[in-house]
C-alpha cells in the first residue's frame, strides 16, 4: 500500500511514518509527500525518504493509493476535496477543520465520491479507553450518571510554542479547538451526541496562547452529565477519567501527555468497581510511558483501515459532530448561556 502525506504540520503524522517504516509487516509504505512549507518538506523528505511533490495535485496524480492529510487545519477541506476527487483513501488528522461549512464540504466530498475515509483518533484504539467504553456499553454499571475526561498538554513548556501555527487563528483557531477535539470525541464515542453544553474558556498563563484552560459540561437527553477539563498549561498530572454510575465506578490514570510521563513503572492505569462483584478490578496495562507511544500506536489500526481490513475509526459525519461540540463550547462561552446541540 503506497501512501502519500499531504502536509507535515501536525506532528502526529511523523509517528505514523516512523512506525510504518520500522514495521514492514504493517504493509504500508510512505512514498510521497507535499508541504507548502519548504523547510518542513525537506525535513520530512530526509527523515522519511519520501519523494516530494510541488503541489497536492501532482502528488495525487502519482501511484499513491491513499493519503494522510496532516497540513494546517485551515487546509483540510480543500485537500479532502482534492483527494476524494482523485479517488484516494483518506486519513484526516484532527481537528477536522475550522468551521461547520468546511465540515459540510468534507462530508459531501467523502460521501459523494464514496472513498474510504477515517479520522485519526488514537484515543479510540487505546486499550484502556476501549475497556472503559466496553464497560459503559455493557450495562454492568447500570445507568451512567457522570463521565469526566481531563485532557491536558504541556505545550506551554515548549520553546516558541506561542509563535507556532497551532495558536494562529487563521490556521488552527487555538489550542482548545486543536486538542480538545480528542476529549470531545472520547465523550461522543462513549455516549453519543449530547443535548447541550455550557462552557468557560480562558487564557491564564500566556495571553499569546488563547484558551489554555477550559471546562465544558455536556448534558444528555436522559440527564447524564459529561465534562471535559482541558488544562493546556499543565506541568504534570495523574487522574484522567472518571465514570460514576448507578452500580459502579471507573477510574483511569495516566491517560494523556502530562500524566503518561508521571506513570510509575509497573503501575496500571485503569480500575473499576462493580456492585455485583463487590471488589475493585484492574484493567489491561497498555504500558505507555509517553504520549508519543499512544500516538504511534495508531499506525497499526490505520494500516488495517488503509488495507481494507477494518472500517473507519470515525466517519466524516462523526468528525462533523465532534466539531459541532467544540464550536458550541465557544458559543456558550461568548454568550454566557447553555447552547443546544
Amino acid at each position: 500500500m503506497n501512501v502519500g502525506i499531504l502536509g507535515f504540520a501536525h506532528g502526529h503524522v511523523n509517528s505514523y511514518c516512523n512506525r510504518w517504516r520500522e514495521g514492514p509487516e504493517l504493509g504500508v509504505t510512505v512514498t510521497a509527500g507535499w508541504d507548502h512549507d519548504e523547510a518542513r518538506a525537506k525535513r520530512a523528505a530526509e527523515g522519511h525518504g519520501v519523494r516530494l511533490f510541488k503541489t497536492p495535485g501532482a502528488l495525487l496524480e502519482s501511484d499513491v493509493e491513499a493519503v494522510v492529510i496532516a497540513a494546517e487545519t485551515s487546509m483540510h477541506a480543500d485537500l479532502v476535496e482534492e483527494a476524494a476527487a482523485a479517488g484516494k483513501k483518506i486519513v484526516l488528522q484532527k481537528p477536522m477543520c475550522l468551521t461547520m461549512e468546511e465540515a459540510d464540504r468534507i462530508v459531501s466530498a467523502v460521501e459523494g465520491t464514496g472513498v474510504p475515509f477515517t479520522m485519526a483518533w488514537q484515543m479510540r484504539v487505546d486499550p484502556e479507553n476501549m475497556k472503559i467504553r466496553e464497560l459503559v456499553k455493557s450495562g454492568r454499571l447500570g445507568r451512567i450518571f457522570m463521565v469526566r475526561r481531563r485532557h491536558g498538554l504541556t505545550t506551554h513548556r515548549m520553546k516558541g510554542f506561542d509563535e507556532s501555527w497551532h495558536v494562529d487563528p487563521r490556521l488552527n483557531r487555538d489550542i482548545f479547538a486543536d486538542d480538545a477535539a480528542h476529549a470531545a470525541d472520547f465523550i461522543y464515542w462513549m455516549l453519543g451526541m449530547p443535548a447541550s453544553v455550557t462552557a468557560e474558556l480562558g487564557s491564564l498563563l500566556n495571553p499569546r496562547v488563547p484558551n489554555d484552560n477550559v471546562i465544558a459540561i455536556f448534558r444528555y437527553a436522559d440527564g447524564t452529565f459529561a465534562e471535559i477539563v482541558c488544562p493546556f498549561a499543565c506541568v504534570t498530572h495523574e487522574n484522567t477519567t472518571e465514570v460514576v454510575a448507578e452500580k459502579g465506578t471507573i477510574i483511569q490514570n495516566y491517560g494523556d501527555g502530562p500524566s503518561s510521563g508521571a506513570r510509575p513503572e509497573g503501575k496500571g492505569g485503569l480500575r473499576w468497581f462493580v456492585e455485583d462483584t463487590g471488589k475493585w478490578e484492574d484493567g489491561p496495562d497498555a504500558g505507555f510511558r509517553r504520549q508519543g507511544e499512544r500516538i504511534a500506536n495508531l499506525a497499526g489500526p490505520l494500516a488495517e483501515f488503509l488495507k481494507g481490513e477494518r472500517g473507519a475509526l470515525a466517519t466524516a459525519r462523526e468528525g462533523r459532530d465532534v466539531l459541532r461540540m467544540i464550536l458550541a463550547c465557544y458559543e456558550s462561552n461568548e454568550s454566557g448561556r447553555r447552547v443546544a446541540l
